[in-house]
């Protein structure tokens, strides 16, 4: 059981607060409802420039890395198609250090032009070393274009194009971040050797002055259903070929998503999985063979990746036909009542060891908070998972003309 306190300013920003005195610590998570989906379709990647832009100075402060440093600190972020999260870890005798270095930035960036300059250069660098000079880097860019049509899921966090950030004016660096980054579109977790009467004390002190903004409001299209298979084929400097298979599903919060959640880690969860005992030792076909679920808030990807030992026609039509009988067994059988118990208490067993660490138990009490969930009710809803539930949700998203096929294969 996490013990946890709540708050909530007149800003309509939140807190919620979870003691630990095993350490001398503390960890602050400022989680933002701002993501790739928030973004312009001729201006995409912009939500992951912001997650450097929120390090570059703000209103009162030049340097929070300096600052947070000085206070024997470290902080990083990360942004997805739905969320940008940041967090600092420092000792807790300095907490208010992180809260106003995350309160000014959350009041507002300085928008000087050399600031964006910097960043944009160091985003587009990133660009081309993740996406263009590694292998495989741009096999989001082709499954999210062949799995989303509408959706602007279509586009990966990183942005669809170098020249998207490189058009980036201050102005829209201005209009994204009234936009979005606001006091009743954020979260605030702080964890470690506090108390929370104080902590909340705190964020008043720190927070509470920041006025509420009007919130741009989602207004793209849900993606069509898919009623044909696709498929692409794309080459690259590969050492072996790929081959994703993706099947649209249901987004976060729902049975669906949950089964699937599940369901990945019975085909491919550690040497005990299907995948592992019937693909990788049972034939010479695969490099390795994975299963996972997108985790997105709105319509995600079921998927299955794998990595070929040969690169001929034969091979990849051999190793889809070997995975779509592991998928067909899932839809005719389902999983045994031992396996869904095995990945339950897989899943319980690393979901508790992880809230252990103050960090990762205050990255998950933000998520609860922003999905307005109990982080204590989350397990038994997998708990309550039986394998016709695991049976019946890979029924209804493995489907033949749902299917999204990707062959990546070296150039010639």
């Amino acid at each position: 059981m996490v013990e946890t306190e709540s708050f909530e300013l007149d800003n309509g920003l939140r807190l919620i607060v979870s003691p630990d005195t095993s350490t001398a610590m503390a960890a602050v998570n400022v989680l933002y409802n701002v993501g790739g989906r928030d973004e312009d379709p001729e201006l995409t990647g912009l939500a992951h420039l912001f997650e450097h832009l929120m390090f570059a100075g703000s209103a009162n402060i030049a340097s929070f890395d300096g600052e947070l440093q000085r206070a024997g600190g470290i902080s990083n972020a990360w942004t997805s198609n739905d969320f940008t999260n940041f967090y600092d870890v420092l000792p807790a005798q300095n907490l208010s250090t992180a809260l106003w270095l995350e309160s000014d930035r959350m009041l507002s960036l300085s928008f000087k032009p050399e600031a964006l300059e910097v960043q944009r250069n160091v985003v587009i660098e990133e660009f081309k070393q993740q996406c263009l000079n590694r292998p495989y880097g741009d096999l989001s860019h082709h499954l999210n274009s062949l799995v989303y049509k509408e959706h602007p899921y279509r586009y990966p966090v990183i942005g669809k194009e170098p020249g998207h950030i490189e058009r980036v004016k201050l102005d829209d660096i201005r209009k994204f971040f009234y936009a979005h980054y606001a006091p009743n579109n954020a979260v605030v977790a702080v964890t470690g050797n506090v108390e929370p009467a104080q902590v909340a004390e705190e964020f008043a002190r720190w927070f509470g002055n920041i006025p509420r903004r009007e919130v741009a409001p989602r207004t793209y299209k849900p993606e069509p259903l898919q009623t044909e298979a696709r498929i692409k084929r794309v080459s690259g400097n590969v050492p072996y070929t790929s081959v994703a298979l993706a099947y649209p599903m249901s987004g976060y919060g729902t049975e669906q998503y949950r089964a699937l959640d599940l369901l990945t880690d019975i085909l491919a969860n550690g040497r005990s999985s299907r995948f592992y005992r019937d693909l990788l030792m049972a034939t010479d076909l695969y490099v390795d063979a994975d299963s996972s679920i997108l985790g997105t808030e709105e319509e995600g990807m079921f998927l299955v990746n794998m990595r070929l030992m040969r690169n001929d026609d034969a091979t990849v039509e051999e190793a889809i036909r070997r995975v779509d009988e592991q998928l067909q067994m899932m839809i005719e059988q389902g999983p045994t009542e031992y396996e869904v118990e095995r990945a339950f208490n897989r899943m319980a067993s690393n979901v508790k060891f992880s809230y252990l660490n103050y960090l990762s138990k205050a990255q998950a009490l933000a998520m609860a908070l922003m999905h307005n969930e109990d982080i204590n009710a989350i397990l038994p809803q997998y708990k309550e998972l039986t394998p016709e539930v695991l049976r019946r949700a890979a029924r209804e998203v493995i489907v033949d003309t749902r299917r999204n096929t990707l062959i990546y294969s070296p150039a010639d």
